[in-house]
């Protein structure tokens, strides 16, 4: 048995939250996210159609099961996605928001300012906010400061699939904060994931490695049993590394008559 994650005061057993884009259908999406084992599934406010508005990807997730996650996706400034965070309340998605500010449009990576200054502003304004960042441990610390309910670092470029490019700038944000730590970007297969979770990350946020696979059904089952590995793993205590080689079958106390 595994204490849940806590985002918000709300408890998950489920350590991998997947997205909703790139799928080729919203059928093959819906079996996706079952076969993931997530119990929460992100939404991009800016990119899909919110209930009321004709056919919705909503349509295809039922509330009872998952716990939305509004996202402000495509927004390049804080006043964008601050704007975009209150939308998805407005919408009834609630006030869980992941937080993007995207400052390349090449990279996509965060805009650090300009994040801070969202987080700051939506957590003030009773959101429960989860921002996309960097791997730095510093813009991490000032995010929990700043009254985010956990940081969300990037493993590599999104939808690159590079897989954990600085694990020791992610085992350094997780001895800096005291908020869980979820790698969000960058994974594309499932050793990836299992590496994240090996590291003591609470959690990984992923939706191209699964979308973009050949079969996502398939993958996103790949994914949800590396994350349980690696958690499991991590928990268990992983043996030190050593230059050289030590016998399994110690001969220290042998007798020498021993064959």
């Amino acid at each position: 048995m595994d204490n849940p994650m806590v985002l918000g005061g709300r408890e998950f057993r489920s350590r991998l939250i997947v997205g909703t884009g790139k799928y080729s259908s919203n059928e093959i999406m819906r079996e996706a996210i079952e076969a993931s084992g997530s119990e929460i599934v992100t939404v991009a406010v800016r990119r899909v159609s919110l209930p009321g508005s004709g056919t919705s990807i909503l349509d295809f997730i039922d509330p009872t099961r998952y716990t939305l996650l509004p996202n402000t996706a495509g927004c390049y400034t804080a006043d964008e996605a601050i704007r975009t965070a209150y939308l998805g309340r407005e919408a009834g998605l609630g006030d869980l928001v992941k937080l993007e500010v995207i400052g390349d449009s090449r990279t996509l990576f965060p805009d650090v300012a300009g994040l801070l200054e969202a987080a700051k502003i939506l957590a003030r304004e009773g959101f429960t906010v989860l921002p996309y960042t960097n791997d730095d441990p510093v813009l991490a610390r000032k995010l929990q400061d700043a009254g985010a309910a956990a940081v969300m670092p990037l493993g590599a470029p999104i939808g690159s699939g590079l897989g954990i490019r600085n694990p020791y700038n992610i085992k350094i944000i997780l001895e800096t904060v005291t908020v869980p730590v979820i790698v969000d970007a960058g994974v594309g297969t499932a050793s990836d994931a299992a590496v994240a979770m090996e590291l003591g990350c609470d959690g990984v946020l992923m939706n191209t490695a699964i979308a973009g696979a050949k079969d996502p059904v398939a993958m996103a089952t790949a994914m949800r049993l590396a994350v349980e590995a690696g958690r499991l793993a991590f928990k268990a205590g992983r043996i030190p590394k050593k230059l050289y080689a030590t016998a399994s079958s110690p001969l220290e106390g042998v007798p020498d008559w021993a064959p």
